[in-house]
């Protein structure tokens, strides 16, 4: 069980108190459930420039932070198996806590591909799987950074920024018009990328839950049972989009 705040992050923003995130959580809700009815007797907003953009940056951040969580955790000699956190203001330690605050303040600014397909009238997009994984993810990051940021947690964020890597490359290039869909064949491998990612998490957390391994359990076990339910929801997106789909 997760009893202390790691005093090296709580100071952060948006870590030091569960309000910031909340507010966000709250304002992101408001969105999903007004902005259908707000833009109803309105026209779709095109916002290429702005998708392409913002698309970049996201593909950029997410290189950074798969290059920061690979680099700090060999550096660090850490360990797929299990590795505690370093609570310590070591030179290492710090830079592994700051890539991990870096990547929750990455979810909160992914809020805005909902807000995008909202403005766009993509309502369709705006599915409970998008909601649900968007708006846990705030909540799960949040924890982590204020109690575990580093540890065991570096796996999770390296493999989800190389993924988000490869899924903002396609946004991007989708984002730049109907010229390109014919360089968008690789939207089925993208999913079976992300299902790959969800056991490679899902077989990580639970191996501790079997070992001695400083590392809370509480925190690999929340884990688990959240990489089960993406699971199930991609599965399922998946044999909707591309199985049914087909048929």
């Amino acid at each position: 069980v997760l009893c202390f705040t790691d005093p090296r992050t709580d100071p952060w923003p948006l870590v030091y108190s569960p309000l910031p995130v909340t507010l966000v959580f709250a304002s992101y809700l408001f969105v999903v459930a007004l902005g259908p009815s707000y833009m109803r007797q309105r026209r779709p907003l095109e916002l290429r420039g702005l998708l392409v953009f913002y698309n970049l940056s996201m593909m950029a951040l997410s290189s950074y932070m798969f290059y920061e969580f690979l680099v700090t955790s060999i550096l660090g000699n850490y360990s797929y198996l299990c590795q505690p956190v370093d609570y310590s203001r070591s030179e290492l330690g710090m830079r592994m806590a700051r890539v991990c605050w870096w990547f929750f303040f990455s979810k909160v600014i992914e809020l805005l591909d909902t807000v995008f397909f909202i403005l766009r009238k993509k309502q369709e997009q705006v599915t409970f799987l998008h909601v649900y994984h968007h708006g846990t993810m705030l909540f799960n990051w949040w924890s982590g950074v204020k109690y575990v940021p580093g540890g065991q947690a570096f796996f999770i964020g390296m493999l989800n920024s190389l993924v988000h890597t490869f899924m903002y490359g396609y946004y991007t290039l989708a984002s730049l018009g109907p010229r390109m869909h014919r360089y968008l064949w690789w939207k089925r491998y993208l999913t079976i990328m992300q299902l790959c990612q969800f056991v490679a998490i899902a077989a990580h957390s639970s191996y501790n839950l079997f070992t001695e391994c400083p590392f809370p359990d509480g925190f690999n076990t929340a884990v688990f049972l959240y990489i089960l339910s993406l699971m199930a929801l991609f599965l399922h997106f998946y044999y909707q989009t591309y199985v049914r789909g087909k048929q």
